[in-house]
């Protein structure tokens, strides 16, 4: 495959000597790493395996010359050796609120259980606000969903949704405000995102988004193209987006974030 030459400038600023990638040893690679192997070996760039275990226990000679990409629990506990503040979640960035066609606001668990118990809420959309996810997010009928969610913090915060019917979902991977990729994950193949209203928000979030990311859109029941969340793009899940793209963006955001320690 030809290189991107769009890739290769955009790259220059972005030096890495090595690279680590999460792999446990045995079975299949997750998607994610199998794509930054190819992406980086293309770009020359040695690449190292770790285990969950290396990082725990602090045995990666990370530094500003050294990438390292792994699941949410992984990174975290890179950017804790590092003394990088780890980035609080946002996945309703307040500048991108009117793109969300929907109801959403914050509360905690118990605020919702009681609200669904006396009747005072509809049925919603819940999932954790906070950084750690102590439980998969999902639409709540009445109190008897929260007790399934098992022994979670009644104070812990959520994010609550107004239940909408969403015919296709979409993630839209963005660096430097470019579009790399926008991959199809659920519902209609037929079912197109108005990419202007995709651009509209990428615009909007830019001031303040991080330097590279993944947006995810849906196409509503009235095939209005909403947001569906934003995801910070250090460990960002990838569905078909090319190698060298994926690898682009995982670079760049980890640059960005090793530059925010030399403050």
């Amino acid at each position: 495959m030809a290189p991107n030459p769009a890739v290769a400038v955009h790259d220059l600023r972005i030096m890495f000597t090595t690279a680590f990638l999460q792999y446990s040893g045995s079975g299949p690679m997750r998607h994610e790493e199998a794509l930054l192997s190819e992406g980086l070996r293309r770009r020359g760039i040695p690449v190292r395996y770790y285990t969950i275990k290396q990082i725990h226990r602090r045995k990666l000679p990370l530094g500003p010359d050294v990438l390292i990409a792994g699941d949410m629990d992984a990174m975290h506990g890179a950017l804790r050796q590092l003394g990088i503040p780890i980035p609080a979640p946002d996945d309703y960035p307040e500048r991108l609120r009117e793109f969300l066609r929907r109801e959403v606001w914050t509360s905690t668990l118990g605020e919702v259980e009681r609200s669904l118990e006396i009747g005072s809420l509809p049925t919603t959309f819940v999932k954790p606000a906070e950084r750690r996810k102590s439980f998969t997010g999902a639409v709540c009928y009445s109190e008897r969903d929260i007790s399934d969610f098992g022994p979670v913090s009644r104070r812990q915060r959520v994010w609550c949704s107004e239940v909408v019917s969403w015919i296709a979902e979409y993630r839209v991977y963005v660096a430097d405000r470019r579009v790399l990729a926008v991959d199809r994950y659920s519902g209609d193949e037929s079912a197109a995102l108005d990419m202007s209203v995709v651009e509209a928000a990428i615009a909007a979030y830019h001031p303040v988004a991080p330097s590279a990311y993944g947006i995810d859109f849906g196409l509503l029941a009235n095939r209005e193209t909403a947001l569906v969340e934003a995801n910070d793009g250090y460990a960002l899940g990838a569905y078909g987006i090319a190698a060298d793209d994926y690898t682009e963006l995982i670079m760049r955001r980890w640059r960005e974030l090793l530059e925010s320690a030399r403050g």
